[in-house]
């Protein structure tokens, strides 16, 4: 029997042989796209397991060895919006623990650069960005050490005294093999599964996979009605049930079959492209992208199997009666209840509004459990969605298109959903994580800062400022380099107060201002200034390093003289450009250089570590958005050509009977836009309200309208939608032909 399945498959003329190669090359589409994904989750577990290496010395991070004890000193820098890690090494004996990528550690005046940053210093003056770096470059940062090509990082030799003055400098015995379980300030490698993001990067997966599989399952249906009434005929001739269940699993196993292999020859020819999208913000390595044997068995034995089941199912439609005659018989109606599990996901995020979670675990699994069940809602609901609304127009017009289409979705509603079910939860995701990552950016502050702002650098010491130790004085030349800076606009020193002078009472604890000497301050004017006639002015410290423009605000006089506040040690400096990226970051390298135990930053360096994440989920967003579209396109425009041509004998009958053509492009136009545009508003509005539910259990925050990028773009990928509906009308005219309705 399998043997004449093959033979019917392939030897059923043109028409079978076409419908054979379509639905292989649908399924191709989507396995590699499917694989992709995979490949693409595969590729961020990858880049994180490369770059624990960067948490050596956090607490937890490592355990002890016999190995000669290794001076840490790790720090992160930045060049122009780019973060660098840096690391400086000392080792205490010769048999210290080695750093991945390195066949040795550098010595005293040495250091390794990765490919991406090695390319910067080359690209880059010295005065911008080299010489933050003391001695030579010795060589090349290997690939084992880094996440991503683009990866900025540098390894530096010192001497054990030169790292034991950093801040933040340990001894080792071993370098971090793993992320530490408490990663919250200190790590510098906590990759993109930090708990923040875990909830994020698993829905946009999701996402990501769905409609791949709805493509897949859309494909292997293609010509369903064409072939049911082929597999009747077969019953009416003697054809037992399961002879037919055997020959409708062959024909879609073979398709799917070849498809399967063309997808991954698709996914092989994908991974260049692939390597270059930044999901995570950075570029993967090629050799990241590969796949699981658990993933290759999955895809190479499941995607034939669903092939088969969904040809099986489909047969549900054919029953021969005693007689021999066949028909087809609709479906039961899908019910009201389908809309349980939506309703069910909505109710647990709305329940965690006033029942906060305690912990990071719980929180993660609360939320994600609520979404995706929220998203499986979406899928399950749609069905019925249409149904009720098909209902609902036909008993509001008597237009004949409206009429014939609404019946027919009526008839099946799930064939209705099923093409556009891919941009549903794309609509979903990117509207929930958009309006989350809108709503932060509101409520914390923009990224860069203001402009006034953004022409500043400030140097602190690493850490606690108020534990830091403090400069003594900064030495002229140090003043000096600066003012030759092109670009320099002013500097100012910010003292110690080690008499508290102007300190006053915030809540629990005393506030101690900093003080500032006003002819300084007067060349930052963006901080604020001083009273009139005043010499010394007492500055919340906070100030220095706040996203916000003083320049209005005038400080308080502190009762001390000029020189005596010349005196005292300094805290940190704050200089003003005029802008420029050169002059800020010579800037940088002249503190970085001359104050190894202090950090020079600019004001969008300061934004918190969130509010960096932020950029990479929109990446995430916008991948899943832009890679979605084109799948729910693809999946859409196979159904409406697939129920073309199902149809197509109903169709040619109609306008034999006299109908005119433009009256079955608008039953195929309504039957189409209907489920796309009404479940597509369900999905933007389920979006924003649990997209609210999170914000206001997890940050207490109100929701904040997206940008107009989200509406453009959404606005975009449902007209390009409804264009692919458009564009498969001109077929009506030829498959319903007079031909088509004498040999159907």
């Amino acid at each position: 029997m399998i043997a004449f399945s093959l033979r019917l498959a392939v030897s059923g003329g043109r028409e079978a042989v076409a419908r054979l190669l379509m639905i292989a090359a649908a399924v191709a589409i989507g396995v590699g796209l499917l694989l992709s994904t995979f490949s693409g989750m595969n590729a961020i577990d990858r880049a994180n397991e490369r770059q624990n290496w960067m948490n050596t010395g956090v607490q937890g991070a490592t355990a002890a060895t016999s190995a000669d004890p290794l001076w840490w000193g790790a720090r992160g820098d930045y060049y122009r919006g780019k973060r660098i890690f840096r690391v400086d090494l000392a080792p205490t004996g010769p048999a210290a623990p080695s750093v991945p990528g390195l066949s040795r550690l550098p010595a005293p005046g040495e250091y390794y650069a990765s490919p991406a940053l090695e390319k910067l210093l080359r690209d880059t003056p010295a005065v911008e960005l080299g010489d933050r770096f003391p001695g030579r470059l010795a060589g090349t940062l290997g690939d084992d050490a880094l996440p991503s090509p683009d990866t900025l990082a540098v390894v530096v030799g010192r001497t054990a005294d030169e790292v034991e003055a950093l801040p933040r400098a340990h001894t080792v015995t071993s370098v971090a093999t793993a992320l530490p379980a408490d990663c919250s300030a200190d790590c510098y490698g906590a990759g993109v599964h930090g708990d923040a993001l875990l909830l994020v990067l698993t829905v946009v997966a999701a996402a990501l996979i769905f409609p791949v599989l709805i493509f897949i399952g859309t494909a292997t249906r293609l010509s369903a009605a064409t072939r049911e009434q082929r597999y009747a005929a077969m019953r009416l001739v003697g054809a037992t049930p399961g002879q037919v269940s055997v020959i409708s699993a062959v024909e879609s196993t073979v398709a799917a079959v070849i498809g399967t292999v063309g997808g991954f020859v698709l996914y092989v020819a994908l991974k260049p492209l692939v390597a270059d999208v930044p999901f995570t913000g950075d570029r993967f390595f090629a050799a990241d992208l590969g796949l699981t044997l658990p993933q290759v068995a999955g895809v190479v034995l499941g995607v034939p199997l669903a092939a088969a089941l969904a040809a099986r199912f489909a047969l549900r439609r054919v029953t021969v009666s005693p007689l021999g005659v066949s028909r087809r018989v609709t479906p039961k109606p899908p019910s009201p209840w389908r809309l349980t599990p939506l309703v069910a996901g909505l109710a647990e995020l709305g329940y965690f509004v006033g029942s906060h979670p305690k912990t990071t675990n719980a929180q993660s699994l609360a939320y994600l459990s609520g979404f995706v069940l929220v998203m499986l809602g979406l899928v399950v609901a749609g069905p019925w969605l249409t149904l009720a609304t098909a209902r609902a127009v036909a008993r509001r017009t008597s237009r004949p298109a409206s009429l014939i289409a609404m019946r027919r979705l009526s008839d099946d509603p799930r064939a209705g959903f099923r093409s556009v079910a891919g941009l549903v939860l794309a609509l979903f995701v990117t509207t929930g994580t958009l309006a989350i990552m809108s709503t932060i950016d509101a409520n914390q502050g923009a990224l860069e800062g203001v402009p006034s702002v953004r022409k500043a650098i400030v140097a602190t010491p690493f850490g606690n400022r108020e534990e830091a130790a403090a400069l003594p004085s900064v030495p002229d030349r140090v003043l000096t380099g600066a003012r030759a800076v092109p670009g320099f606009q002013g500097i100012a020193l910010i003292h110690d107060n080690p008499a508290k002078v102007g300190a006053y009472q915030q809540g629990p604890r005393p506030v101690v201002p900093s003080l500032v000497i006003c002819s300084e301050l007067a060349q930052i004017p963006v901080v604020g200034h001083c009273a009139p006639g005043a010499a010394v002015a007492a500055v919340d410290q906070f100030q220095f390093v706040d996203l916000l423009d003083a320049s209005q605000h005038e400080w308080p006089t502190a009762p001390v003289s000029a020189a005596e506040v010349a005196g005292l040690p300094v805290r940190m400096l704050y200089a003003t450009t005029d802008g420029s990226e050169a002059a800020k970051e010579q800037l940088r390298t002249l503190f970085t250089r001359e104050f190894p135990s202090y950090e020079p930053r600019l004001a969008e360096d300061w934004s918190s570590e969130g509010q960096r994440k932020l950029q990479g989920w929109r990446q995430l967003a916008d991948a899943v958005l832009l890679t979605t579209l084109p799948i729910a396109g693809c999946s859409l425009a196979v159904s409406v050509v697939a129920g073309l041509s199902d149809r197509r004998r109903p169709f040619a009958i109609l306008r034999l009977t006299g109908a005119p053509l433009r009256l079955l492009h608008r039953v195929v136009g309504l039957e189409s836009a209907l489920p796309l545009l009404v479940v597509s508003a369900l999905a933007i509005g389920t979006g924003f309200a649990a997209a609210a539910m999170f914000l206001a259990s997890q940050m207490k925050y109100d929701l904040v309208s997206p940008g107009l990028t989200y509406y453009g773009l959404t606005g975009f990928g449902l007209a390009a939608s409804l264009g692919i509906i458009a564009s498969t009308l001109p077929l009506l005219r030829r498959i319903t032909g007079p031909e088509a309705a004498r040999n159907g």
